[in-house]
């Protein structure tokens, strides 16, 4: 498909950017609702199994990744017709989160503008080196990315510390303005507010046995989501010169094609290249783009079992145009990799 055409089918998209305001609180509600009643039958739960409350808090962490892809549809403007409840909704949301709205809306939108630009790597994204970048570097600077792309650090060890620290105080903040240090701190305070309150009604120790499991899982099971969506073959990287919006978005987004009650859970981010080609279409019209263009469900497709097959992809091979593993570069020098 040529560029020409993806930019075509933003204009195609069109027509499914308006939000239900009905619709959209009705979703909003539904999944906080659902979250809560979760959370209280975990509470109840406790006094019969700790294992038995360790397994609820899965769906109830699902429920919290939805709860994100809303925040996340309010940091587009996508989810209500007026800026204003946007911004609401998406604030309240990020106390649940632990993700401060106006702070990561910036970074996203960075995230959004250069997707898939190699030149514009390192804002809102997953860290990834080109196999003459990752080649060039000393023996420490290779085992400090290997360790970065090491599955317990980027889905484990890496979102805990994302959501639980990084979110908290943010050195990035300090730089974007008032607005993002604004909502880093007021956000923070709520937090602290709401898991206090929590605290004491339910005692501290049940709360942490609740609640840290669905954050530690949540936050894991969106950095997966996230990963996935660009972290696939065959997918789409460009430098500045060449890079066009559109024909990233398109075909550098792939669509995680799940159950359909994952796809659920996860608000149907996993059509997540119809999303980078037209970010202020609400996630709940997203099914129906591609019941209307099948075609699209062609794009970048990527089952269940086959995004198990990107957890070893690691470096983007510019000559072969695909991402690889570490293997695929072993035994390789840096001398080499720049003669190729």
């Amino acid at each position: 498909m040529t560029t020409g055409s993806a930019r075509e089918w933003v204009r195609r998209l069109q027509p499914y950017r308006l939000p239900s305001n009905r619709r959209s609180a009705f979703e909003t509600v539904l999944t906080f609702g659902l979250l809560v009643s979760l959370w209280v039958l975990m509470w109840f739960a406790l006094s019969y199994s700790i294992l038995l409350t360790l397994l609820l808090s899965i769906p109830a962490a699902l429920m919290m990744v939805r709860l994100f892809i809303i925040q996340h549809d309010c940091g587009h403007q996508s989810m209500f017709t007026t800026a204003k409840w946007n911004d609401r909704v998406g604030r309240a949301l990020g106390v649940l989160t632990l993700t401060p709205y106006d702070y990561w809306r910036r970074s996203h939108a960075i995230h959004h503008a250069g997707s898939g630009n190699l030149d514009r790597r390192g804002v809102g994204d997953i860290d990834t080196l080109t196999v003459k970048e990752y080649l060039a570097l000393s023996r420490i600077g290779r085992l400090k990315y290997r360790l970065y792309r090491h599955p317990l650090v980027m889905f484990g060890i890496g979102p805990a510390f994302i959501f639980m620290l990084q979110h908290r105080l943010p050195v990035a903040a300090l730089k974007d303005g008032v607005m993002s240090w604004t909502s880093v701190m007021v956000t923070n305070l709520a937090i602290a507010a709401m898991w206090i309150g929590l605290g004491m009604l339910v005692g501290f120790k049940a709360f942490l046995i609740i609640h840290l499991p669905i954050m530690l899982i949540g936050a894991s099971l969106g950095v997966w989501m996230f990963y996935v969506q660009h972290q696939f073959n065959p997918t789409h990287w460009d430098h500045a010169p060449e890079w066009e919006r559109e024909q990233a978005a398109l075909h550098g987004s792939s669509f995680y094609d799940l159950p359909r009650p994952l796809m659920w859970v996860t608000g149907n981010i996993g059509i997540h290249h119809v999303h980078h080609l037209s970010s202020r279409i609400p996630f709940y019209r997203l099914p129906q783009v591609l019941k209307d263009f099948p075609e699209l469900g062609q794009i970048g497709r990527l089952t269940l079992w086959e995004s198990f097959k990107c957890v070893p992809l690691a470096l983007w091979d510019e000559d072969r145009r695909r991402l690889v593993p570490f293997r695929a570069v072993r035994g390789r020098s840096a001398g080499a990799a720049a003669a190729a």
